[in-house]
């Protein structure tokens, strides 16, 4: 099974699972967090959350901003990302 995202960013971004055992994603910028049951990345479409058990990363390569990740997958997520608020001046005359 392949989702894919396509974006106007310089990285393509592109999701490839395979039986909730494999995953491939590409347009990675960097990994903020990881272990056993939760890794969290940067993309070039936003943040990234895969949830699951018994996680690897098998291979990372941020040059080509891809990232392979073998587990079990339960959850793959986007967190939507804040905008941001500004000053105080900002926000009551801007």
């Amino acid at each position: 099974m392949a989702y894919e995202v396509s974006s106007t960013a310089p990285l393509d971004h592109r999701v490839q699972l395979e039986g909730r055992e494999r995953l491939t994603v590409s347009g990675v910028e960097d990994v903020v967090r990881f272990d056993e049951s939760c890794i969290v990345m940067t993309t070039c479409v936003g943040t990234m959350v895969v949830m699951g058990d018994d996680l690897h990363i098998g291979k990372l390569t941020l040059d080509g901003g891809e990232l392979h990740v073998d587990g079990r997958i339960d959850a793959i997520n986007y967190e939507e990302s804040r905008a941001e608020r500004g000053s105080l001046f900002s926000r009551l005359f801007g």
